[in-house]
C-alpha cells in the first residue's frame, strides 16, 4: 500500500537514512519539519496527505497505526522502515536522525 503512493523526491547532501514525511500542506509543524530536513541538508520523502483520495488517506493512516503501534497525527515520519517520529519536536528530530 504505501509503496504505491507518489511521494516527492527531496535531493540533499546527506543521505544516511530512508526517510518519508507523511504531511498535510496546510499544516505548520510540517513545513517546520521539512524547512529542518531541508536546512539539515537531509534527502527525504514526503506526501501530503490531504491531496490524495480520502480511502487512501484512511488506508495509509491504519497501515501506519498498525505497523508502529502509534496514534497518526502529522508530521509523521518514517525513517529506515523501522523508527518513526509523530509531530515536529526539533530534538526529538536531531536525535533520531543524528543530526
Amino acid at each position: 500500500m504505501l509503496e504505491t503512493l507518489s511521494y516527492t523526491e527531496v535531493p540533499g547532501s546527506s543521505s544516511e537514512h530512508d526517510i518519508v514525511v507523511y504531511a498535510l500542506s496546510t499544516c505548520g509543524f510540517c513545513k517546520r519539519a521539512m524547512a529542518f530536513l531541508n536546512g539539515k541538508g537531509v534527502t527525504y520523502r514526503y506526501i501530503y496527505m490531504d491531496r490524495v483520495p480520502l480511502e487512501t488517506k484512511n488506508e495509509t493512516k491504519k497501515v501506519l497505526k498498525e505497523r508502529f503501534k502509534a496514534d497518526i497525527a502529522f508530521p509523521f515520519a518514517v525513517i529506515d522502515g523501522d523508527q518513526h517520529l509523530v509531530g515536529f519536536i526539533e530534538p526529538d528530530w536531531t536525535k533520531t536522525l543524528g543530526l
